[in-house]
């Protein structure tokens, strides 16, 4: 584990745009994201945030937005479809097969799972990430979101709860030296592993239906005052809403996340369900 650790060290701190890196960046102290802050989630597409909004979810190819503490959405451990052809290219390796040669791919969003089964995939794996959030950070983003730590439950019982704890300490370490703070994205079965505490590193949460599923609690529990959930449904709602004066942030979204200039487009908060 030592020597995975230094490999990670060794990755330059660089500013990076989608799958490339540039130049070196002045590593800086995390800045703690706000206590309960109003945030908005905004990986599908860049909006003007609402006066009210103090914190926002972009993704990482997108400008932070101005005045705000910002949240830099990274798919740490599967590929975005538009870059499936550079990790091809490049890493072909580092993606995850069955038996029959075929990729694992999450069929809900057509993503590939990254291959975090072994040692030296992983320290391969996090120096692509750790360069991806230097980027963030010199863009002028605070923290960092890890999506898809839940990998496992989709990769045909090839990885493991373990592979997913192992290779998330890798992220949440290089966040730290980028001077980011660490978002855990789901996967409440990790918390449960780390006895109720924060798991793997991170420092907050950013939980997608926890009012839905009936796991506010647990997020709040690990990270008090520092979860974020997004419900995707109205209905679920009420339920969540339910944990903001325990300190739970909670928006309602749809569920492509989209600007505002779309029709499908919905955001809520939990004073519009009073």
């Amino acid at each position: 584990m030592k020597r995975i650790l230094a490999l990670v060290a060794l990755v330059p701190l660089t500013a990076c745009s989608g799958t490339g890196a540039v130049d070196p960046v002045e590593t800086r102290a995390p800045v703690p994201l706000p206590a309960s802050p109003v945030f908005d989630y905004q990986i599908g597409g860049a909006s003007t945030p609402a006066e009210d909004v103090e914190v926002v979810i972009r993704a990482r190819e997108a400008p932070p937005a101005e005045g705000r503490y910002n949240v830099c959405y990274v798919n740490g451990f599967q590929t975005q479809p538009q870059e499936l052809g550079w990790w091809e290219e490049e890493h072909p390796d580092l993606l995850l097969r069955g038996a029959d040669g075929e990729y694992v791919v999450d069929g809900e969003w057509d993503e590939v799972l990254l291959d975090i089964s072994t040692r030296d995939r992983r320290a391969a794996l996090a120096e692509i990430a750790a360069a991806w959030m230097a980027g963030c950070a010199a863009d002028g983003y605070q923290a960092v979101e890890l999506d898809n730590l839940d990998s496992w439950v989709r990769s045909d019982g090839l990885l493991t709860p373990g592979h997913a704890e192992s290779y998330a300490r890798l992220l949440t370490g290089a966040a730290h030296d980028a001077g980011l703070v660490a978002g855990q994205k789901n996967a409440a079965e990790l918390i449960e592993r780390a006895g109720g505490g924060p798991a793997a590193g991170f420092d907050f949460a950013v939980a997608e239906e926890c009012g839905r599923y009936d796991e506010c609690g647990v997020y709040l529990g690990a990270y008090p005052d520092r979860v974020l959930d997004v419900e995707y449904r109205a209905r679920d709602m009420p339920a969540a809403c339910g944990f903001v004066e325990q300190g739970v942030s909670v928006v309602l979204r749809d569920l492509d996340v989209t600007a505002p200039d779309d029709p499908a487009h919905v955001r809520g908060t939990c004073a519009d369900f009073s």
